[in-house]
């Protein structure tokens, strides 16, 4: 399994200690055994996981495939710099038309979208309010000629004193944090920005060996933002293969996307001839799980079909719902409807009355995504709408964007 996590600055350790923990909760509540052990005598990171799930002992290897360093890089400006991020980037998606079809799409998202942008501006304005009252004072307890020497230095030091205090407990109110989300998305329009563009190459590179071993299933499972990645990399990783077959099955979860965040941009060409591959193979099984509870996400949107993405014979992805509201207990889901990054992160744990989803099933058990899927009929409350204001398709390249050849 590879785990691609979303637009996360800390370091992966978290996701092994809440895959163990919901983990064990999971069991606890299904009747398997699951446990997990630090992975040992490689670089990447991640863990092996023993599971005993309908009487079958498996074994899974999980490497988390880390960009966590380009999270930091993105993240790392000044408070002006965060502004001029936010003009930017609400410009970028207002005048490429994106904005208004993202709305239309699906409301949650886009007003989650405008949470950094009412904070933020709030704070300025709370920022330059105390400006504004410092320079009066300066200019009502001060002499004239005196006021102006100190009263502007000391309304822009309070200000910006204001600014900086909000930032540095953005812990707690996420405004800078998903603002920088949404730029590294669009800073260049859609397009994957040339670092990370070379961070999937080598993803693609790992998805090669792994599909070149000696396993039943290569599972890639993308959270958030890690879906979008997770498109990229598979596909690279397929045009790579050139269509050999044999090998262990490939399955592609993502969870929560938010793809067409990206794929409505107008550079977004090369992302949406990566859906249109995937959503047309045959050697993968795409399986696409949301809940219309979560807010941080395109819920129950199929990516490839609102992008206007989808080839003749699609076949991917099956989009499911989690349904929060009714595999979570009553009191389970009250205590978590109004904490929406709790509740984005849910697909990762414990369900109460796990139904065709469960987590560890999945990425621990017995039986494929393919064969765990088979049947499933998508959800009809599903949307497919073609809604993207751009859905021009880079071409097929002859080669991978990189030198990726299967091991």
């Amino acid at each position: 399994m590879f785990y691609i996590p979303g637009y996360d600055p800390f370091p992966p350790r978290r996701y092994r200690e809440l895959y163990r923990r919901e983990g064990e909760a999971q069991a606890r509540i299904s009747g398997y055994r699951v446990q997990v052990a630090p992975r040992m005598g490689r670089d990447a990171y991640g863990w092996h996981v023993t599971a005993q799930i309908d009487g079958v002992r498996v074994e899974t290897e999980v490497t988390v495939l880390i960009w966590a360093d380009l999270v930091r890089e993105s993240m790392a400006r000044g408070v002006l710099g965060t502004y001029w991020l936010l003009l930017r980037t609400f410009w970028i998606y207002l005048s490429t038309g994106a904005m208004g079809r993202l709305f239309r799409l699906r409301r949650g998202p886009v007003i989650t979208a405008m949470y950094p942008v009412a904070v933020l501006l709030g704070q300025l304005a709370l920022a330059l309010g105390l400006g504004w009252a410092v320079l009066r004072g300066a200019g009502a307890l001060l002499p004239a000629g005196v006021a102006g020497w100190v009263g502007w230095p000391a309304a822009v030091a309070a200000a910006a004193g204001v600014l900086v205090w909000f930032r540095s407990i953005d812990g707690r109110l996420y405004a800078h944090y998903l603002l920088h989300d949404y730029g590294f998305t669009a800073q260049d329009r859609g397009r994957t920005p040339e670092a990370l563009r070379r961070r999937l190459d080598e993803f693609a590179a790992e998805l090669g060996r792994a599909l070149a071993s000696d396993v039943d299933e290569v599972l890639v499972v993308g959270h958030s933002s890690g879906a979008h990645l997770g498109v990229e990399a598979v596909a690279v990783a397929l045009r790579a293969r050139g269509g050999a077959t044999g090998g262990p099955a490939l399955g592609f979860l993502t969870l929560g996307q938010a793809i067409p965040m990206q794929s409505f941009l107008p550079e977004a060409e090369a992302l949406r001839a990566d859906l249109h591959l995937l959503a047309g193979s045959d050697a993968l099984a795409w399986v696409d799980v949301s809940a219309p509870g979560d807010g941080c996400c395109y819920a129950l949107c199929d990516p490839v079909a609102v992008s206007g993405a989808a080839p003749a014979d699609k076949r991917w992805p099956l989009v499911v719902s989690a349904a929060f509201s009714r595999t979570l207990r009553p009191e389970t889901w009250k205590r978590l409807r109004r904490r929406f990054f709790r509740l984005h992160f849910q697909y990762l744990c414990a369900f109460d009355a796990p139904g065709h989803y469960d987590y560890f099933r999945i990425t621990a058990g017995p039986e494929t995504l393919r064969a765990r899927y088979a049947g499933q009929r998508p959800s009809p409350s599903r949307k497919e709408e073609v809604l993207s204001p751009h859905t021009h398709r880079a071409p097929e390249p002859a080669v991978p964007h990189a030198e990726v050849a299967p091991a």
